[in-house]
């Protein structure tokens, strides 16, 4: 699963109508380009692709008064927001190893119920187990890597790595349980986004051609 379609379609909804700068400039913001394929090319790809695919809609605004092409504005279809929903939940519930997917997930977490949101991470847990289960039959833990030569190593990090996985999953759980952050349908949620305008300190200042469009 590539976390670029969830990012795209989370910034565009929610801002209502965004171009694609705005979009990029947002993502930077998140630090998506440093741990996800959310690079300029990719997020003006992402927005063209979606659009054609009907689940985004464009819409082309004049230029300003200081000149430059048209900028073209997109907003969510209403196909747009059910595959940005699918895609979320999928994000929150699946196991692997690639972090940019549930970044990406965390990062709009609030924009489903509390008590859906509790219950897809309760999925997570059960598949990391599961899948932690799959890798245990082959390597024993507590006998450590050794007995497999310095291969076990790789093995031996990923059950590392689904313990330390499972263990965060479930002190967000803990935490959301406990009444932390503001969930859909429960008032004004934080946000996350840059205001027009507004500077933003983590930009990687490389322009795109995509930048003016």
């Amino acid at each position: 699963m590539s976390a670029i379609r969830l990012l795209v379609l989370g910034a565009v909804r929610q801002h209502g109508r965004a171009h694609g700068y705005q979009v990029r400039n947002d993502l930077e913001y998140w630090g998506a380009h440093e741990w996800s394929n959310a690079k300029p090319g990719s997020i003006y790809h992402a927005l063209k692709q979606m659009a054609k695919q009907g689940l985004l809609l464009a819409h082309e605004v004049a230029p300003s008064t200081a000149g430059g092409p048209p900028r073209t504005e997109y907003e969510v279809t209403e196909a747009g927001r059910e595959e940005y929903f699918r895609l979320l939940r999928a994000s929150l519930t699946s196991y692997d190893q690639k972090m940019d997917v549930l970044s990406a997930a965390i990062g709009f977490l609030v924009d489903l119920p509390r008590a859906e949101a509790v219950e897809l991470l309760g999925r997570r847990v059960a598949a990391i187990e599961e899948w932690r289960a799959a890798v245990t039959v082959h390597y024993v833990p507590e006998d450590g890597p050794e007995a497999l030569g310095h291969i076990g190593e790789i093995m031996n990090m990923w059950v590392h790595t689904a313990d330390a996985g499972a263990a965060w999953t479930r002190g967000l759980i803990g935490r959301i349980e406990a009444g932390a952050y503001t969930f859909a349908g429960e008032g004004e949620p934080f946000v996350g986004v840059l205001a027009e305008g507004e500077e933003n300190p983590y930009a990687t200042g490389t322009e795109h051609d995509g930048d003016r469009r």
